[in-house]
């Protein structure tokens, strides 16, 4: 079977909060990432997503986590779709819910909180922290003010150990 090369990815950083941050009310919610299964496909509607995130949780070489609220896990906030490298982790995809997307939003913070987290799963798993992705053109820039990541070439992006360490301090506390 074909590899299929990495697609650009696009999201926006909105604001680095310490958790998701309501826009109307700047409450901010506890979150949790976890592991979504082939029995949460039924949580995606394919209207409501960009991506085909059946097609990502059935990918043996990848895993798929949800971002909730602590106090509402039925309602997914971001998803996100990474690949252990075995010295780095790879970020794939990476989308908020539609309704924390565009410039009327439910809720700040959810592509940094799902960043921070595959951080997070670096760390974990021995990598100190580095992460990869690709952007688009557009958006090097943005990544590198927002996340303190790093332009390798092409568009191949890089989260090296300080700036993963300070983005999982920003979202997770222990």
């Amino acid at each position: 079977m074909k590899k299929s090369r990495p697609r650009p990815l696009d999201f926006v950083i909105d604001k680095l909060t310490n958790s998701i941050e309501n826009t109307s009310t700047g409450e901010v919610f506890d979150t949790e990432v976890v592991r979504l299964t082939i029995k949460d496909v039924n949580q995606i509607k394919k209207a409501d997503w960009q991506f085909d995130w059946t097609k990502e949780i059935k990918d043996k070489t990848k895993e798929v986590y949800k971002l909730t609220t602590v106090n509402n896990p039925t309602i997914i906030q971001g998803l996100l779709s990474i690949e252990d490298k075995q010295d780095h982790i790879f970020m794939h995809l990476i989308e908020s819910a539609k309704f924390n997307k565009h410039k009327v939003k439910v809720y700040l913070g959810i592509p940094g909180n799902l960043v921070a987290y595959a951080c997070k799963v670096s760390v974990d798993k021995g990598y100190q922290g580095f992460l990869a992705f690709d952007a688009k053109t557009a958006l090097i820039k943005h990544y590198q003010e927002t996340l303190y990541a790093t332009h390798f070439r092409g568009l191949r992006m890089f989260i090296e150990t300080n700036a993963a360490l300070r983005l999982i301090s920003q979202y997770f506390k222990s």
